[in-house]
């Protein structure tokens, strides 16, 4: 078992695709709290978050025969969680999401140092409470790149939408959020 814990995710995925249904278990154990995170942020106010991580895995397992194991599986995954928020999304007929302090957050030197900065969290659950008041197009790639941690290629696989045009949605997210963070400070 310590064998396959020590596979990478293509390499899982590749034998759940022989039919070793064990590695799918290991893959759901990886994913399961980023994609709860990822939810939470982009399904702010829908109550199980749980069931709809789920029905992401329920969806990864049966459609596991379209991945393609020379690609990344991470992007992959993504996606499905993607369509399957937004599909809510839709079904609720209205838009959710959430985020935080603009210049502070947005300038910080790595991910890394951002995210174990007690400060700079605090500011970071300041600006959450802005995140809902972003477009989606916008919300989204805010969450993936500076909640999820993913790289602007993976945010364009996920997303499907150009690596130039993930750059131009997160400088204008990042820019609506200083906007309401300066608004609120001006009341």
């Amino acid at each position: 078992m310590d064998q396959i814990n020590s596979k990478t995710d293509e390499e899982l995925a590749q034998l759940v695709l022989e039919n070793k249904t064990d590695a799918f278990d290991i893959l759901a154990k990886r994913y399961e709290k980023k994609l709860l995170r990822y939810g939470k942020k982009f399904l702010y106010d829908h109550e199980n978050i749980e069931d709809v991580v789920q029905n992401v895995f329920i969806k990864t397992y049966v459609n596991i025969k379209s991945f393609n194991p020379s690609r990344k599986f991470s992007p992959w995954i993504y996606r499905i969680a993607h369509n399957e928020f937004i599909n809510i999304i839709k079904k609720k007929k209205r838009e959710p999401f959430l985020f935080f302090d603009a210049d502070v957050i947005f300038s910080f030197a790595g991910k890394d140092d951002f995210l174990k900065d007690i400060k700079v969290k605090e500011e970071k659950e300041e600006i959450e409470k802005y995140l809902h008041k972003l477009k989606a197009k916008y919300r989204e790639p805010i969450i993936l790149y500076y909640f999820e941690e993913k790289e602007y290629q993976e945010i364009s696989d996920i997303l499907k939408i150009p690596i130039s045009t993930v750059g131009t949605r997160l400088k204008r997210g990042r820019n609506e959020i200083k906007k309401l963070l300066y608004d609120k400070e001006k009341k």
